[in-house]
């Protein structure tokens, strides 16, 4: 049971349509019982209220699903936004059975409300597929002001074509300026790299913008590109993600000081770590920097940090770990059982191969998990350890881009949440499930070269 990390009991967080609004974020998203499984039984969106990502004030299903004949059969995702004195939510109205008739599965659709909790939707707005569009591929609208322009915008996932395998994923954009008729503009990126899109986001940071997509045919991750102005052209930086295969389908929201990323961390077939992924699971929110060279980063919240107690240092000076041509453990402590915590750590590489951090580990030092950063391949990943006999882990996906520079010191943070342990360090992030935690050994390893640890506290809730 995560304590931590956002799951309303018996249900599995879904996409998140998070607003900033009454000094709070309003994160409309969707609980899936799994009855039977992933998509068993439809929903509409329900509603939870934050203002620090660690204690949620519940306020159930607010915008309901409509009977199994209508076209919101299930309501997928959207966005909800303030305008003209009162809320507007735009979504997907799905019906799994319309494909089957001869008509569009999924329809763009529009909700208004007073208070956030009580909404009404406008019948006959609806925004159909368009002509050459796939119109079971249509969804996951989401609006923003453009200013200049005196217009509002709204991006969506979309296809073309037939051919579910076909890379014809694309986001296509609307323009109007009442929120009633929309013009379609055609396409606002067609990369021609994934099937689909999905849960596309759109913002200013500095001088820059960022369009945010979601695909599931390359990497089943949400990307970003970046350009200074809406009509492009959209550049990608070398490390184009936020996270790794294990979170999925995150969008962005704003307080006016700091954006954050929501995204859930998916659970896997069976709660084991050789099940595949799932959709759906529980949410876990970065927040996002703008660095020197204007590509995005992810840390931990700082109100998520400041939700733990007083760290304990498990290291009073500082240690060097190193093996010339092999590796060299050393334990640093115990971890709590069935509590979250969270791991600090500053570590100081010199050249080597690579370095990793073990937890959940056994006594005997023979089971375990890692966050392993290994320098000679420049990239992070979690795996279990030793992967005997192989293989003992599914982490396909579960890994990131990353660059060691020696001599550099780097600040490494690691949250733990039930199955959920979340890896931070230089602006990126990889989540990860572990489901068979063997043991609650803290350790640290070095292979091929040195490893100068200057400090490493353990903090609880």
């Amino acid at each position: 049971m995560h304590q931590l990390y956002y799951q309303h009991p018996g249900t599995w967080f879904g996409d998140c349509m998070p607003v900033y609004a009454a000094g709070a974020f309003q994160l409309f998203h969707q609980r899936d019982t799994r009855r039977p499984g992933p998509f068993g039984e439809p929903f509409g969106w329900a509603l939870a209220r934050t203002t620090d990502f660690v204690d949620y004030d519940d306020l159930g299903e607010v915008i309901p699903r409509g009977a199994d004949d209508a076209q919101d059969q299930f309501i997928f995702a959207g966005s909800v936004f303030e305008a003209e004195g009162r809320f507007h939510a735009f979504y997907t109205g799905f019906n799994r059975d319309f494909a089957a008739d001869g008509k569009p599965a999924q329809v763009l659709m529009h909700a208004v409300s007073d208070d956030l909790e009580h909404w009404t939707t406008q019948d006959g707005e609806l925004v159909v597929p368009q002509d050459g569009y796939d119109p079971d591929d249509w969804r996951d609208p989401f609006v923003l002001r453009d200013e200049p322009n005196d217009r509002w915008v709204m991006i969506l996932g979309a296809r073309t074509g037939a051919d579910k395998r076909a890379r014809t994923g694309r986001t296509v954009w609307f323009t109007s300026t009442d929120l009633e008729n929309w013009a379609f503009q055609g396409d606002f990126w067609a990369p021609g790299r994934y099937t689909m899109h999905e849960m596309p986001d759109l913002f200013r940071m500095g001088d820059r913008w960022y369009l945010l997509t979601t695909e599931y045919s390359d990497r089943s991750k949400t990307v970003y590109r970046s350009s200074d102005s809406l009509q492009g052209p959209w550049s990608a930086p070398v490390d184009d993600a936020f996270d790794g295969r294990a979170y999925y389908a995150a969008r962005s929201a704003s307080d006016g000081e700091h954006r954050y990323l929501f995204g859930w961390v998916a659970t896997k077939e069976g709660d084991d770590d050789l099940g595949a992924w799932q959709w759906g699971g529980t949410l876990v929110v970065h927040e996002v920097y703008q660095r020197a060279d204007r590509s995005l980063g992810v840390r931990i919240p700082e109100t998520v940090r400041a939700a733990f107690s007083p760290a304990t240092e498990l290291i009073t000076e500082p240690i060097v770990v190193s093996a010339a041509d092999g590796r060299q453990t050393v334990e640093l402590g115990e971890t709590p059982a069935g509590e979250p915590f969270l791991v600090s750590m500053t570590v100081i590489p010199r050249t080597l191969r690579s370095f990793a951090i073990g937890l959940f580990g056994d006594r005997a030092g023979t089971d375990g998990y890692a966050f392993t950063v290994r320098a000679g391949e420049r990239r992070i990943d979690f795996d279990r350890v030793p992967n005997y006999p192989w293989y003992r882990y599914d982490n396909r996906g579960t890994e990131r881009p990353f660059t060691v520079e020696p001599g550099r010191s780097y600040r490494l943070e690691i949250v733990v949440d039930d199955s959920i342990a979340t890896l931070y360090v230089d602006g990126v992030a990889l989540n990860a499930r572990a489901y068979d935690q063997p043991g609650q050994r803290l350790s640290i390893a070095v292979q091929d070269g040195e490893l100068r640890v200057d400090a490493v506290t353990l903090a609880t809730r």
